[in-house]
């Protein structure tokens, strides 16, 4: 086997200070500066879900996309959720997925209606056969200064795309879901350390925690297990759509030990571990990558 050259984390990827930009909501990855590593040319995989069949939701971008490729490049058969309007971040992952020879399904929708979800589950257990891989990854963000400048609509959006989509989505999978199986939900540092901006993205968040370990001792004895992801600051389309100021955006991840952020391909490798059978005792758990900072 060839020797790997070691790879400086703090030099591998940009630092700030970063450009400003802004895209509408929810953004596209492919319009972002510089754009975002999801592993498209240096995952490698090995066969770890060989067989396995996953549904991720926020897959066009982001962490679910390099969970996405990360898990169709270890064997694995997968349908990705996103929103309509990122269509053309949604196309480069299937296409991605199918070049390794796996089944790749887009399944677009809005998360916040109950009846989609339910649907969305169906569409993917049809599509590939099953389900044994449920990551629950989409989530909204915007950044406001105050507490009164977050409107109910704002509000109930972000409580309906982070807390209610997994409760409605679960909860149609799990008749479905096998000893084995497992359920990964992407969490976050400010589940821990919440920003003041962030006061209703960061209580989603806690909920998420909270829910990955009520549900891991709820569906242990099944022999389903539960986990979560906590990032820190990672370079996505939440960023530069309302997810940061422009002040924030620029000096982006800057705080973090590492001096920058995090790429979402530094993630792939945690989804994967979590989904495969070798990582068979590990439920309840949250994995943490922030670049030093943050918690857990």
């Amino acid at each position: 086997m060839a020797e790997q050259d070691l790879i400086n984390p703090v030099t591998r990827y940009p630092r700030p200070p970063f450009k400003k930009q802004s895209q509408s909501w929810p953004g596209l990855a492919g319009s972002m500066e510089p754009r975002p590593d999801h592993g498209e040319t240096s995952y490698n995989g090995s066969g770890r879900l060989a067989g396995r069949k996953a549904l991720v939701t926020g897959g066009d971008s982001g962490m679910g996309r390099a969970a996405a490729i990360a898990y169709a490049r270890e064997g694995a058969d997968v349908a990705i959720n996103y929103l309509p309007n990122e269509e053309p971040d949604a196309q480069e992952v299937i296409a991605l997925i199918k070049k390794e020879g796996r089944t790749g399904l887009s399944l677009p929708g809005d998360l916040r209606d109950e009846v989609f979800c339910k649907n969305l589950v169906e569409q993917a257990l049809w599509g590939l056969g099953g389900l044994d891989i449920i990551v629950c990854n989409a989530a909204r963000q915007q950044s406001r200064e105050s507490i009164l400048d977050v409107s109910s609509e704002d509000f109930d959006a972000t409580m309906k795309t982070n807390v209610y989509a997994p409760f409605w989505i679960i909860k149609a999978a799990l008749p479905h879901l096998k000893p084995g199986s497992c359920i990964i939900g992407t969490t976050s540092e400010q589940a821990y350390d919440p920003s003041p901006e962030l006061y209703d993205y960061a209580q989603t968040k806690a909920a998420t925690m909270n829910y990955v370990k009520s549900l891991a001792k709820q569906l242990g004895p099944k022999g389903i297990r539960v986990n979560g992801v906590a990032p820190g600051p990672i370079w996505t389309p939440l960023q530069v759509s309302g997810g940061a100021s422009m002040e924030k955006l620029e000096k982006f991840g800057g705080l973090t030990p590492l001096g920058r952020p995090g790429q979402p391909a530094e993630l792939a490798s945690i989804y994967v571990q979590l989904a495969a059978a070798d990582a068979s005792f590990a439920t309840g758990q949250v994995y943490g990558a922030a670049g030093g900072s943050g918690q857990p």
